[in-house]
Order: C-alpha cells, then structure tokens, then sequence
C-alpha cells in the first residue's frame, strides 16, 4: 500500500486537516501490509490484552464512526460497545480476518471524506460531548487525527515485535 504524501496539495485549513487525516490513516493501513491473520491477532503486550492489531483497526473504524455519525451528526449509537464491554470493539476484532477490517475501515474513511466535504468546519456537532459542549468539525478532525496517529504508534511497536518490520 502506497501512503499519500502530508504535504497539502493546498493550503487552505480544511485541505490541511483533511490531508493529514487521510495520512494518519494510511499510515495505519501501511503498517499493517502483509501482516498474517494469525499474527494480526495477537496480543503481545501483556498488560494490554486487547490491544492486537486487529483490535486497533477496528478501534479506528469504530471511533470514527462514534465522532462522526454519533457525535457530529447526531445518530443513534450502534456502535459494537457495551456499558458492560466498552472495549468491545478491540474484543471482537480477532474474530474477523485483518483484510476485512481495513477494506471497511477505507471504505468508511471514503464515506466520512465526502461528509466532511460537505459541511463548514464550524459546523457544530448535534450531540454534546460533556457539560453540555457541541464541538465543531475541524475539532473533530484534529482529535481524530491524533488519535488515529497515537494509534499508529502502537501499531509500529507490535509490527516490529511480530516480524522485525519498521518504518511504514
């Protein structure tokens, strides 16, 4: 998988927000090229037993889906989580094959990307996020963008420790 450039082909704000999430993303998918179904699903930080590559795949998709269509748009929650499981989405991930979850992570990403065009960056979610504050759209853009990038950390240090591989 080839990963798109962070330099902005412009560099008005929303051209900048949206490339660096696109690259974040990427980046996530690149770190997981070739990467078994067996060796995608395990844990090999012991006091993080859920955090699989997998699990951290579907966690992206998942909490996209929770800032944009929960959060920004105001939907109902279908989200995989429980009040009894709230990392459900980490939980269920090794029961799918690893190609599955990035086909639908990209295919969401693509979804959200055409969202995002068409709305105002201060354009104010429906749903509250705490004490009563709507965030805007370029909010939610930076926090998924360092979200999906502290991610991605994670996901460099279980790629070297499954297989040597770095960089990406």
């Amino acid at each position: 998988m080839t990963r798109i450039d962070d330099t902005p082909p412009a560099w008005d704000e929303r051209t900048q927000l949206t490339t660096f999430l696109d690259y974040a993303r990427d980046t996530a998918r690149a770190k997981c090229a070739g990467v078994s179904v067996e060796n995608a699903r395990k844990a090999l930080l012991p006091a993080s037993p859920l955090m699989t590559m997998s699990g951290l795949i579907n966690h992206l998709r998942w909490v996209e889906y929770h800032w944009f269509q929960v959060v920004f748009l105001g939907e109902e929650d279908q989200g995989p989580w429980t009040d009894e499981d709230p990392d459900r989405e980490m939980r269920i991930a090794v029961d799918f094959p690893l190609t599955q979850l990035l086909d639908e992570y990209a295919a969401q990403s693509a979804r959200y990307r055409e969202l995002v065009a068409g709305n105002g960056l201060d354009q104010q979610a429906r749903r509250a996020i705490r004490d009563g504050l709507h965030v805007d759209l370029r909010w939610i853009l930076l926090h998924l963008t360092e979200e999906t990038a502290r991610h991605n950390g994670h996901l460099d240090i279980l790629r070297e420790m499954l297989d040597g591989t770095t960089g990406n």
